[in-house]
């Protein structure tokens, strides 16, 4: 036989497969070869980090981007990233640092990109592998920015996460040893701003938080193992929850505070037990009266705990208040939390001849201090102040315990000869 010519040419069939079409042509005959074969579309999201070529011996770096769910697929992102070609020994050094910061601008792209997609299961198995932890643990924090979920926190833990592992780390490589490391940074080598140890209410706080996220990369399956369930914690420090007695308030309510704005909404949270954070947002839209059983109340959503609250006040908040605004107008106008602000209460304090640290916070344990030692039951105590769990209203039944303690020596010393 004597071949004169072939031909190959394909034609898609079902999803997933092909068939490819052979036909030789000989002096005698024509012969047709069919064959079908079966591919995989790759379907998962894929961020890939990508040179472009060089310009006056420096190559742009970018970012490849294959989005399946996306009409055009294929994309890519400019990353203002720069390597040397033919790099000389610091340039090298240059280079490798240039391409840990890029991991870490396609790790954060990563997440986003599949977080909008609804989720992390459209990655495939190495871009999960490959995800940055700190990277993500940040991704989680930025998560609760909105919510105010404790977000001060993990900003703060993400700061000490940069410290103990500034160059990153893959999340598959966070094991127990790396976990275990983290703790012990922590515990012997972390500090505050102050230059401090962090103390061990920071110390529980902190750790928990890298755990919670360890815990979130396991239910999103970026971890087929979760080092979390194998490292204990630390125990949760006893918190001194300073506050102010009667007799203290009294004195603090007769002395006048450089922002006296500031002043009425402190007392106002001794009486009421409300939070900082739920005063600021106050309008008096939330201020409500009862017509029918003549008392007034507030009715608003927890920042916190975003729970629906109705909270009766008593006349004497009520009067702290002073006359009806528009119903859209915030009660406490122009209050601010700051550094310089809490100065300011503190020396309010000091003129009152209060020794004591007191923040604004320490208004809420005020009031419950006071509504326990004047006999209010824990249950409507922890009802009043919102809390979810009775356990932690009986943090306030150890001070009235102390204090009924301390009052046992109230009375003189008796000369008794017996």
């Amino acid at each position: 036989m004597i071949l004169l010519g072939f031909r190959v040419f394909a034609q898609n069939t079902k999803k997933g497969q092909f068939c490819v079409f052979l036909y030789m042509v000989d002096t005698f005959c024509v012969t047709f070869v069919y064959r079908k074969i079966s591919y995989t579309k790759n379907t998962h999201m894929t961020i890939t980090i990508r040179q472009r070529k060089p310009k006056g011996g420096i190559t742009q770096l970018y970012l490849d981007i294959y989005n399946p769910k996306e009409k055009k697929n294929r994309s890519n992102k400019s990353l203002d990233l720069y390597l040397y070609e033919n790099p000389t020994p610091t340039q090298k050094k240059s280079n490798k640092e240039t391409m840990d910061v890029a991991e870490k601008i396609r790790s954060k792209y990563t997440l986003e990109l599949a977080y909008s997609n609804n989720g992390l299961s459209d990655l495939n198995p190495k871009e999960k592998e490959s995800i940055d932890f700190v990277v993500y643990f940040l991704q989680q924090a930025e998560m609760r920015y909105n919510a105010r979920k404790n977000y001060g926190n993990w900003m703060s833990v993400y700061k000490h996460l940069q410290k103990f592992c500034p160059k990153g780390i893959q999340i598959h490589q966070v094991d127990s040893t790396w976990l275990t490391d983290f703790k012990k940074y922590l515990e012997f080598k972390a500090k505050k701003k102050s230059n401090e140890p962090l103390s061990q209410s920071s110390l529980h706080s902190y750790f928990n938080k890298v755990k919670a996220c360890l815990n979130e990369a396991y239910r999103e399956e970026l971890i087929s193992k979760n080092p979390a369930k194998i490292v204990k914690g630390f125990k949760e420090g006893e918190v001194q929850r300073e506050y102010l007695t009667f007799e203290e308030l009294q004195k603090a309510v007769k002395v006048d505070c450089a922002l006296p704005n500031m002043k009425n909404a402190f007392i106002f949270s001794c009486l009421t037990g409300l939070r900082w954070s739920d005063i600021v947002k106050l309008t008096w839209n939330d201020l409500q009266h009862s017509e029918t059983n003549d008392y007034w109340f507030i009715r608003f959503r927890q920042q916190k705990t975003k729970g629906v609250e109705t909270l009766p006040i008593q006349l004497q908040a009520r009067y702290i208040l002073g006359e009806i605004g528009k119903k859209d107008e915030l009660i406490f106008k122009g209050l601010k939390y700051s550094a310089w602000h809490n100065v300011k209460l503190q020396q309010w304090m000091m003129k009152a001849g209060i020794s004591k640290t007191i923040t604004f916070h320490c208004a809420r344990h005020t009031f419950a201090t006071l509504q326990m030692t004047n006999g209010t039951d824990i249950y409507t105590v922890s009802k009043l102040l919102g809390h979810r769990e009775l356990k932690t209203t009986q943090l306030y039944a150890k001070i009235i315990d102390q204090k009924k303690i301390e009052a046992t020596n109230a009375i003189p010393i008796l000369n008794l000869e017996l």
